[in-house]
């Protein structure tokens, strides 16, 4: 465990592997920490398997710093995760991600395309209802919050309480904010999950997955998945230049299946504790 400063927050994070070995980043989608059950379970697999796996808490998640400049909560974090590559000299690397982390690892690779090597995603937001639901869970419940109690309500809200026990620096940070200048933060957060026609993936425009011109493994999602469509997880592959869509090694209704799990991270249990599923694909994938 480590901390480092990039874009001026502090970040939290973790490399597992040997030193020298090929860097592969490992980002989490919600807002998850790194240590959810899962995710250092694949990220171990994928170490074992001959690579440097970088575990990292994004802005606001686990015990890393956040800020409310960026256009976005998704710019800021996939910003972070560059700086973060950069802060660490990692050259030549690997991005995978789900869920929030695949949006943020497509992202990040869009803005430094010459330094990533190969790329693997899934759980793919998207949808028109399935982005508005974004834009709640992100957003709503802290303009709903702000706008009855001021930031003191905002720092009592669940979606903060793992932040701050892990950060409490978060709670002044939080409460440091004004509550109308929130607000509006808040509502262009929300505003940049608007469902477009033009891009399956909010944040990224037809330049950007131009750009990505590496191998990219896409995972189809299940037909049952409403968070992360199957037409998106589709027309994300259709995007990208040089995309292999693959079928997961788990369950058509996987993300049903896992939501219905407990979030209890001292017994490793969590939507996320089925992805070690995944390592023999990706360390496929990503072995040259």
């Amino acid at each position: 465990m480590a901390k480092i400063e990039v874009n001026g927050l502090t970040l939290d994070y973790e490399l597992i592997g040997e030193e020298g070995a090929p860097p592969l980043v490992l980002t989490p989608g919600g807002r998850y920490a790194r240590d959810t059950a899962g995710v250092p379970e694949l990220g171990a697999e994928l170490a074992k398997g001959g690579f440097r796996v970088l575990l990292w808490d994004r802005p606001g998640c686990g015990a890393s710093d956040i800020a409310f400049t960026a256009a976005s909560e998704s710019v800021m974090n996939c910003e972070a995760l560059v700086g973060l590559i950069k802060a660490l000299d990692l050259k030549d690397v690997r991005l995978a991600g789900g869920s929030a982390g695949s949006r943020v690892t497509l992202m990040a690779a869009a803005r430094m395309p010459e330094s990533v090597r190969k790329v693997a995603i899934w759980w793919i937001s998207g949808g028109p209802v399935g982005l508005a639901g974004l834009a709640w869970f992100y957003c709503g419940d802290q303009i709903a919050a702000a706008s009855k109690g001021g930031m003191e309500a905002v720092v009592e809200l669940p979606s903060w309480a793992d932040q701050i026990a892990r950060n409490p620096k978060i709670r002044d940070i939080l409460l440091a904010q004004d509550p109308d200048e929130f607000i509006e933060t808040m509502q262009q957060w929300g505003k940049a999950f608007a469902y477009r026609d033009d891009t399956p993936v909010p944040g990224m425009t037809a330049s950007d997955f131009a750009r990505l011109t590496m191998p990219v493994l896409t995972f189809r999602s299940g037909k049952s998945d409403m968070a992360h469509t199957r037409r998106t997880s589709e027309w994300t592959h259709e995007m990208l230049p040089h995309s292999r869509l693959v079928e997961p090694p788990w369950r058509e209704d996987e993300w049903n299946y896992v939501s219905t799990f407990p979030m209890d991270l001292a017994n490793r249990r969590g939507r996320f504790e089925r992805w070690p599923l995944l390592s023999t694909m990706l360390l496929d994938f990503f072995r040259d």
